[in-house]
């Protein structure tokens, strides 16, 4: 036997660097350069470890009342996944990014539960043994 056996490398998460595929469109102006890394930075920490599932993500963000006030600002945001059928989601709110954030955990939620369910039933396949 061996005296030293290397210690196995620490596997990094990409979650925190990883770039997700984003096409960001703001209506009527909505988001200026800071808001448009915001946007891109939760992105990354939000949808970063399906990175492999998604295809693209498309975000849309407009003032929905205009220069009436109220609740106006509108996030949409689209995930295209592979091999499943696109999440949509949409979130209203007088802020800004508390519209993006409330999106951005709805839509993580929403593609965690598509990617488990092809998950799952691709492993309950493969379980099952012919006799």
């Amino acid at each position: 036997m061996a005296s030293y056996i290397p210690r196995p490398v620490k596997r990094t998460s990409s979650r925190a660097g990883a770039a997700v595929p984003a096409y960001i469109r703001s209506v009527e102006g909505a988001l200026n350069a800071e808001d448009r890394a915001y946007v891109r930075r939760k992105l990354g920490t939000k949808l970063g470890k399906f990175v492999r599932s998604i295809e693209r993500v498309s975000v849309r963000v407009e003032d929905v009342n205009g220069p009436r006030g109220g609740v106006d600002t509108a996030c949409r945001i689209k995930v295209v996944l592979s091999g499943l059928p696109s999440v949509v989601v949409e979130e209203q709110n007088a802020s800004l990014q508390a519209a993006i954030d409330r999106a951005l955990s709805r839509t993580e939620r929403a593609v965690r539960r598509s990617v488990q369910r092809r998950r799952t039933k691709s492993t309950g396949r493969q379980t099952v043994s012919r006799a």
